[in-house]
C-alpha cells in the first residue's frame, strides 16, 4: 500500500501542472456552458431543439399545433449537420425565416425531418397498405427559424402545412388564437412565395391516418 501511495504521489508531482490546467479548463468549460444556457433562457432561445409544427386554417381560424419536438441531434444525427443547422438558424431574418442551408445538401436535412414525421404516422401507412380505410393528405415541410414579431420561444421548426393550403392561402389574415400568432401568418405567406422561388427548400409528404 505504501508503494502504491508513493507511486501516486510521484505521478501527481510529475504532472501537477497538467492536472491543474485540466481542472481549470473543465471549470472554464462548465462556466461558459452555464452562461450560454442562462443567456439562451433569458432570450427564450432554444435552437438546439427541432419542433415539428402543424399549421392549418379551420373555420377561418389559424391553428398551430406541435406534432413532435426533439433535440436537433436526435433528428440530424451528425454533429456537423447539427452545427450547420444551428448556424443557419442564427442567420434567418424577419424577411426570410427559411434556413439558409447549402442547396446541394438541403434535401438531406429535410429528409431527416420527414423521416421523423413519417415515423409518427407509420400506423396510417400500414393501414393503407393493408387496404383499410384511411384519410390521406399531402403536406409540405420546410425548415425555419422565425425571428420576427413577439415570439415566446425561438426554435428550429419544421413547418408542416397541407399542400393545398400553402398553394391557396386566404387573401385575408384568419382569426388568431393568440395575438403573437400573427408572426406565424406572416411566415406562412413568406413560405408560399419561397416555395415558388426556391422549391429545393421544400419536400412533400403523404400522411395517412
Amino acid at each position: 500500500m505504501d508503494e502504491l501511495i508513493e507511486a501516486v504521489e510521484n505521478l501527481i508531482e510529475g504532472n501537477w501542472s497538467k492536472l491543474v490546467s485540466g481542472l481549470v479548463m473543465m471549470a472554464l468549460g462548465w462556466w461558459i456552458g452555464k452562461r450560454r444556457a442562462q443567456s439562451a433562457w433569458k432570450r427564450k432561445e432554444f435552437l438546439d431543439r427541432l419542433n415539428v409544427s402543424l399549421n392549418s386554417v379551420h373555420n377561418g381560424k389559424l391553428l398551430i399545433r406541435t406534432v413532435l419536438e426533439k433535440s436537433c441531434q436526435e433528428i440530424f444525427l451528425n454533429s456537423v449537420a447539427v452545427e450547420t443547422v444551428l448556424d443557419a438558424a442564427r442567420s434567418t431574418t424577419a424577411m426570410d425565416s427559411t434556413l439558409p442551408l447549402p442547396k446541394d445538401d438541403y434535401w438531406y436535412y429535410l429528409n431527416s425531418a420527414l423521416n421523423e414525421i413519417a415515423e409518427k404516422f407509420a400506423m396510417g401507412a400500414v393501414r393503407r397498405d393493408q387496404g383499410l380505410d384511411v384519410k390521406v393528405e399531402t403536406y409540405v415541410i420546410c425548415l425555419t427559424c422565425e425571428s420576427a414579431g413577439e415570439l415566446r420561444t425561438r426554435k428550429v421548426r419544421a413547418m408542416l402545412v397541407q399542400k393545398k393550403l400553402i398553394e391557396n392561402l386566404p387573401a385575408e389574415c384568419p382569426k388568431l388564437e393568440s395575438p403573437h400568432h400573427i408572426t406565424r401568418w406572416e411566415t406562412l405567406k413568406q413560405l408560399a412565395g419561397e416555395r415558388t422561388k426556391n422549391p429545393h427548400k421544400f419536400l412533400d409528404i403523404e400522411i395517412a391516418i
